[in-house]
This record gives C-alpha cells, structure tokens and sequence, in this order.
C-alpha cells in the first residue's frame, strides 16, 4: 500500500475547531479589578444591578414639562410656574401651569408629557404650546434601561468601553474578572533573524514573531516572547519546558512538517503528547495541537498549538482555530466570528479543491474587492485586506456573487 493512501483524510475547519473546542476548558480564578482597569478583561460572574437605571423619570430633551388634559389643542398659552435643572427636583405641577426643564432633569409630579423647546414660543412670561403633546412623551421612564436587581452584565462578557459604562450606571467601582490567559510563543527556523540584525545569507527577517504576540495580546492575553529558537530537538524540548512552567497555551511557528529540521513534533512527543493534523484549507494546511507536562507539576499540563511557518498561514489559522481556543479558555460566551453575505467584485476562477479564505477588502461601492497576490508567503495582503472570504471546496467566483465574509474587525 503506497505512503499516500495511508494518510488519514485531511479534517475540515469545522472538524478541527469542534475537537480544540471540545477540549479546552475555562479558567476559575478570579480577581477583583477597578472598573476602569476592567477594559478587556472577562467578567467572572453576573452583576446585578445597584439602582433603577435611569432612577427616576426624567427628560430626554431641554423645554417643558406639561399636563397633557390642560392641552386641547395645538397654541395655547402657559405661565411657568417653576424651572428644574438636571439634578434638582421639582414640585407638583399645578394644572394650568408649565415647567421649564433641562435635558437629564427629573419629571415634577402631576406632569406626563415633554415638548421640546423647539415646538415653544416664548412671549415675556407667557410660553405657547405650538403641537398637541401625547402622553409620555420625551420622558425616559424609570427603569427602562436597568431595573434595580436585574442582570446588568451576564458572567462570560467580554468588557468593552461600553460595558465598562454600563457596568457604572449600575453602580460598580469595582469588578470580578477571570484571570488572564498567559500565553508563550517561540519560534522555530535557523533561517529567521530578528529585525535590526543584519541579515546573513539565506535568512528572513521573522515576521510571525510581531504578528502573532500582537494578536495575543490583542484578545487580552499577557504574552511570553521566547524567541527565535534554534533548529535542534534539544533546544526545542528545553523551550518547551520553561514555557510549560507559567502559562496556559505555548503556540509555535514553523517547525510543524515532518522534514528533518522540523523539531516540533518529536520534542512535544517526548514532553507530552500531540496530535498532527492535515487541514483541509488554504492557506493553512498543517497544525499541531496538544499539551506540555509543566514543570514542577507533571500532573499538570499546559496546552499547545503550533502554526505553519508561512506568514500569512500563520495568521489565518491563528484567527480561525487559536482565537476561538483562547477564547474559551478565557471564559468567554460570544467569541463566534461575525460571517456577512457581501457581493463580490472580483473573479475567482479556478477554486482549489480545500476551503480557501482569501483576503479581500470592501471597496467604495459596498463590495469586495480581491488581493491580486494570494500566496501563503504574501503577508502584504493581510495587511492590505480588511477581511477574509471564507470559500467553499471547488467553488468559483464570479464578479456579483456574494460570498461569506469575514471582517478582521471581528476577530483580532
């Protein structure tokens, strides 16, 4: 039987993605941080909230708070009978009379309806009504947006600026969070040199290293820079034990073919264990997936990923199966990467028979426009693109079809 039929079947991006998902499981620890240094972070449990938000009802608009009943009709005439500036409160609003208040300023009993001071025409101290008011309106009720005891945030959510604000009117300084996903990478090939060195013959600048700790820390990760590790299995196995140590994930790139100079897989082997995996897409193709015994603790182990070394395949399977992983180690309960049907402006004629994902951007007429390069070594074009198109096995394209999109937007 030739080497080539003994080869498993190639698994899909779902196939891979169930089984790392499968896996991994959320951290428990859980730390107290200020509001405002919780950006980022993912909260550790449901809050509830503090207070009604808002507390009382009050104005959406500057103008005057009036009794619906005491207008019949549109131009009637008012006297007002009292001013209310946001943070005071009013008294009972007589019939027949106005209250002149500001944006934010609490509703006086008695009244039941805003006109905004736009629709108002002010004659000495004589205010006339120029539309006929409905109930409620331009009033924010008490509670709409939070109800005192109910769920402000849900355990899970990933804190943006505008969760940090909610998170506020609920009245919390302070918030539970998961502890941070520590992360190390190195980095495998004796061809790579760091930038600022000289370049000897035969050797690159490594790119991986700033593209992929940048993604790291971008989902909120502290990030362990190892280096560029040299091509031996000693050096590998010793890089994979001081990363083992402190952190949750070790990720590599390069080193994951099975030529003699690739070290991965025997040095994870001899440290833990590893699955290697043909992965049915472009760019792409080879990941390993695994764990480390930790040092020190060999009950323990830390999980491992390790990228291809192409640059631009790097990226793409970091955001297609790294993501979503770190993702759920993190304890996060939205992290799906957001996929928009958009019309594409290009021809894609000869589809390969993997799921490709090709790097576009939207043009100024609401498609998509395609990178003319889209070789795995061609890093421009990701950095060009502002998106992927998630393509299907053997599936052309034509100039109008719409395709899935996948905007870096959403995952990094």
């Amino acid at each position: 039987m030739s080497q080539a039929m003994n080869k498993p079947p190639m698994k899909t991006a779902a196939e891979a993605l169930e089984h790392l998902l499968a896996q991994a499981k959320p951290g428990a620890e859980i730390e107290v941080v200020s509001t405002q240094n919780a950006l980022g972070r993912i909260l550790a449990s449901d809050i509830l909230s503090q207070v009604d938000v808002p507390p009382m009802n009050n104005t959406q608009m500057d103008g005057y708070a009036v009794r619906v009943a005491d207008i019949q009709a549109a131009g009637k005439s008012f006297v007002v009978s009292q001013r209310i500036p946001a943070g005071h409160v009013g008294t009972e609003l007589k019939s027949g009379t106005i209250a002149r208040i500001f944006t934010g300023a609490t509703i006086p009993p008695g009244a039941d309806a805003v006109v905004m001071q736009e629709d108002c025409v002010v004659n000495g101290d004589q205010v006339t009504i120029q539309e006929l008011p409905k109930q409620g309106q331009w009033i924010r009720l008490q509670g709409e947006d939070l109800k005192a005891g109910g769920v402000a945030l849900s355990k899970g959510t990933y804190l943006r600026a505008q969760e940090l604000g909610v998170a506020a009117s609920a009245g919390y300084d302070q918030l539970p969070v998961l502890k941070k996903i520590k992360v190390a990478a190195f980095f495998t090939g004796d061809e790579l040199t760091l930038p600022g060195q000289p370049l000897k013959p035969g050797a690159i600048y490594n790119s991986n290293r700033d593209t992929l700790l940048a993604c790291i820390r971008s989902l909120g990760c502290e990030a362990t820079d190892l280096g560029i590790v040299p091509d031996t299995l000693e050096a590998t196995r010793d890089a994979l034990r001081r990363a083992s140590k402190d952190h949750d994930l070790i990720i590599t790139s390069g080193g994951v073919s099975v030529g003699e100079e690739d070290h991965i897989k025997p040095a994870v082997n001899a440290e833990g264990r590893l699955d290697m995996w043909q992965i049915a897409i472009k760019p792409g193709k080879p990941l390993a997936f695994g764990a480390v015994r930790k040092q020190g603790a060999e009950h323990l182990e830390t999980w491992f990923m390790g990228l291809p070394g192409n640059p631009v395949s790097s990226f793409v399977t970091f955001l297609l199966f790294v993501r979503p992983f770190i993702a759920k180690l993190q304890g996060r309960t939205h992290s799906n990467a957001p996929a928009i049907m958009m019309r594409a402006d290009f021809d894609w004629s000869k589809p390969d028979r993997r799921n490709e994902f090709l790097r576009v951007r939207i043009n100024a007429q609401g498609g998509l426009d395609l990178f003319p390069n889209q070789s795995s070594g061609v890093l421009t074009s990701a950095s060009w693109a502002d998106g992927l198109v998630d393509n299907p096995p053997l599936h052309a394209i034509k100039p109008g079809d719409m395709v899935k999109y996948m905007p870096f937007s959403g995952m990094i």
